[in-house]
């Protein structure tokens, strides 16, 4: 099962959902489409989040944007 997520709300209710859970997340970012896409630390957390926010899953394709920075990896110290 996939660790990402499509979800039909802002990065700031997703973040809180996972907070109040604690389900780890890897990646998110905003979706050019609307929404969010979080990607998370495993798939149990994946599977987690996506049964506490059924109602608002995305299931079709979407749009990411194609400027949207990763975060950068920490220097090597």
């Amino acid at each position: 099962m996939s660790r990402a997520v499509h979800i039909d709300a802002n990065m700031q209710v997703v973040i809180d959902c996972c907070d109040k859970h604690a389900i780890g997340i890897s990646v998110i970012e905003p979706l050019q489409s609307g929404g969010t896409r979080v990607v998370l630390n495993n798939s149990d957390g994946a599977a987690s989040l996506r049964i506490r926010m059924k109602k608002n899953l995305i299931l079709g394709p979407v749009t990411r944007s194609g400027l949207y920075m990763r975060r950068a990896p920490l220097p090597y110290r």
